[in-house]
C-alpha cells in the first residue's frame, strides 16, 4: 500500500526564521512549529498515487509546495516500529 502525504510548511527551523521545506533528508516536518501534515490518500500502486500526487499539484495549496509530498510504500500486516517511544517534557 502507498499513502500519499503533503506537509503544509509553516515552520520557522530555518536562517533567521525562514521556513524550510527540504532538508538532506527529504521533505522536512516540525508540526510543533505550524507545519500541516495532510493525508490525500491510501493507494494500491505507486501508480496510483504518482497519478494522484499530479492532479493535486494542480490544485491550491499543493501547488504552492510541488515537492513536499511524501510517498511511501508499506508492506501489510508488517511492523513498522518495533520499538517502545519515551516522552519528554515540553520545553525540553
Amino acid at each position: 500500500m502507498y499513502p500519499l502525504w503533503h506537509v503544509g510548511h509553516q515552520n520557522e527551523a530555518g536562517d533567521n526564521d525562514s521556513t524550510v521545506h527540504v532538508d538532506q533528508d527529504g521533505v522536512f516536518i516540525d508540526e510543533q512549529d505550524g507545519d500541516d501534515v495532510k493525508l490525500l490518500g491510501i493507494y494500491s500502486t505507486r501508480e496510483r498515487a504518482e497519478e494522484r500526487m499530479k492532479r493535486a499539484r494542480l490544485l491550491p495549496g499543493f501547488r504552492d509546495e510541488p515537492e513536499c509530498f511524501l510517498l511511501d510504500g508499506y508492506e501489510l500486516d508488517e511492523d513498522t516500529w518495533v520499538e517502545g517511544f519515551v516522552r519528554t517534557p515540553a520545553g525540553d
